[in-house]
């Protein structure tokens, strides 16, 4: 009975120490590991790279990205749950992280319980593109095209519950029109393929539709977002186009593991936001066709929060599955 008092007495001791170590003034003290639940080179990514040199330098210490791909982006994440809570490790992810646990019938993770929200990073639009050999040339005829040919059209995503498939769900809900579902393994195949005319259409983000529209090889119709980019001001949102109630975005996130202090929470949000706020971070973004988005963890618990039983409603109703 001693033996186990004093073990429990060591553990409290341990627990206070490690709690006080991380919240001190002196934190960080070693580099901070950002894990990206996706390979390297697709939009979380991107957007991590832009503005974690700028963080680390605003938050006086060392940031790594450590891309963990697997499982729709729920590998990564789970690490970041199981991790220590102490601020070293911490994570990335988009707005995957509301859609996921509609999607997974067993999450490894509570979204709400085992995650510790810090900061909402940026947004992304994405675009309604179509392959050069459809005759439509806006939205509108768009629509008027697939009722009059129902079970001939497709449309690409980057795999079932990413955010193409997302996207295009919201689009068939909105406009009422059939589209079958053609799923890839990943962003780059599904765009090659919409190219070469293999489908008839997709949602791309917008990083990755612009350089072929611009060249002429995709026709887009639209974004999905509340206000068209500066990257694309010709081309209207969908909502412009007659789709009133139509809005989607990737959103990026960064959190932590639930139990990690809050003044290590305030820490990184006060200096992410400072990194977002900073000329040269917003200028890369914007070139990339990222919005920066500062926050208070509150706001972003807040936004989780709000679309979590929103993306379940879509899922459920559309009968959505992921690969």
């Amino acid at each position: 009975m001693q033996r186990r008092h004093a073990l429990l007495s060591l553990a409290l001791s341990i627990g206070a120490s490690f709690g006080a170590q991380a919240q001190g003034p002196d934190w960080p003290q070693r580099p901070i590991k950002l894990i990206v639940p996706y390979a390297p080179g697709g939009s979380a990514d991107i957007a991590a790279r832009l503005v974690t040199d700028e963080w680390a330098k605003k938050l006086g210490g060392v940031m790594v990205v450590d891309n963990r791909a697997g499982a729709g982006g729920n590998l990564g994440v789970d690490a970041v749950a199981k991790s220590a809570p102490d601020g070293y490790t911490i994570g990335l992810q988009t707005v995957s992280l509301a859609i996921n646990p509609a999607l997974t019938p067993k999450m490894p993770y509570d979204t709400l319980k085992d995650l510790a929200p810090i900061g909402m990073v940026a947004s992304s639009q994405h675009v309604l593109v179509v392959t050069n050999s459809l005759p439509a040339k806006d939205v509108k005829s768009l629509i008027a095209l697939l009722k009059a040919e129902p079970g001939k059209h497709n449309y690409a995503s980057a795999g079932g519950g990413s955010t193409f498939h997302m996207a295009a769900e919201l689009f068939k809900a909105n406009a009422d029109v059939p589209l079958v579902h053609i799923p890839y393994r990943g962003g780059g195949p599904a765009l090659v393929d919409t190219i070469g005319g293999q489908v008839s259409l997709s949602f791309p983000v917008l990083s990755a539709a612009l350089p072929q529209v611009q060249g002429g090889k995709l026709r887009a119709l639209g974004v999905t977002g509340t206000k068209r980019s500066p990257l694309m001001p010709d081309v209207p949102t969908l909502a412009e186009a007659g789709l009133a109630n139509y809005s989607f975005e990737t959103w990026f996130m960064v959190f932590a593991p639930a139990a990690t202090p809050k003044a290590v929470i305030d820490k990184l949000n006060a200096s992410l936001n400072e990194a977002l706020k900073s000329p040269a971070v917003a200028a890369r973004m914007t070139k990339e066709g990222f919005d920066p988005i500062p926050s208070t963890p509150e706001q972003a618990r807040a936004r989780l929060e709000k679309e979590l039983p929103q993306w379940g409603r879509l899922i459920k109703e559309r009968g959505i599955k992921a690969d």
